[in-house]
């Protein structure tokens, strides 16, 4: 585990680090989750079967003890100092890929640029929040100018974003959770990474 001091509070990583690794991947957290997530870890494994370090990184407001996530600006300037170390040190001179499941894919693209980012993955992104589609947030996806992997639940009740230019959308069974059909989500991180890196 890292533990990397953010203008927001302590964050930490947990570093799957690759013998010989082609690329990084580096994924959030959900809102109320934490890097134990089925589907983060279902990416992870297929990252690794490509070569990918991975990082799991975990918000400060998690690391101590809030339930509550911190405001948008706050979780862009934690998660953005935390790749920054990352890519001075442990992943240094890699591809980074960035991503993470819901808030954090959210976070992921919002950060994408300013991160030197080459692709963004996205699980479960939250379009809109349950039951309110009149205040989508595809936007911040549309936002984006990489290659982005987005694996969205059939049933998700955030919504379903549409394909865009550099954007991909895979439709696996189940809902936001994404755990109805593990396999499938790795088959999607697995064969997307081997094309983008």
């Amino acid at each position: 585990m890292i533990e990397v001091e953010t203008p927001s509070g302590l964050a930490r990583v947990r570093l799957h680090a690759a013998e010989e690794p082609t690329a990084a991947l580096v994924l959030g957290h959900g809102a109320g989750g934490g890097m134990d997530a089925p589907d983060l870890a279902a990416a992870t494994e297929a990252a690794r079967d490509e070569r990918f370090s991975v990082a799991l990184v975990e918000q400060p407001y998690r690391v101590a003890g809030r339930r509550s996530p911190a405001p948008a600006a706050r979780l862009d300037e934690a998660w953005t100092a935390v790749v920054e170390r990352l890519r001075g040190d442990e992943l240094r001179r890699l591809p980074l890929v960035v991503g993470g499941r819901s808030a954090g894919a959210r976070v992921a693209c919002r950060t994408a640029a300013e991160t030197g980012a080459v692709a963004v993955l996205c699980l479960a992104f939250p379009v809109h929040a349950p039951g309110r589609p009149e205040k989508s947030r595809e936007h911040e996806l549309d936002a984006v100018e990489l290659p982005v992997l987005v694996v969205q639940g059939e049933s998700d009740p955030f919504g379903m974003p549409s394909d865009g230019a550099n954007r991909r959308v895979v439709t696996v069974s189940g809902n936001h959770s994404l755990k109805a059909d593990l396999d499938a989500v790795r088959a999607a991180v697995r064969s997307w990474l081997a094309e983008i890196v």
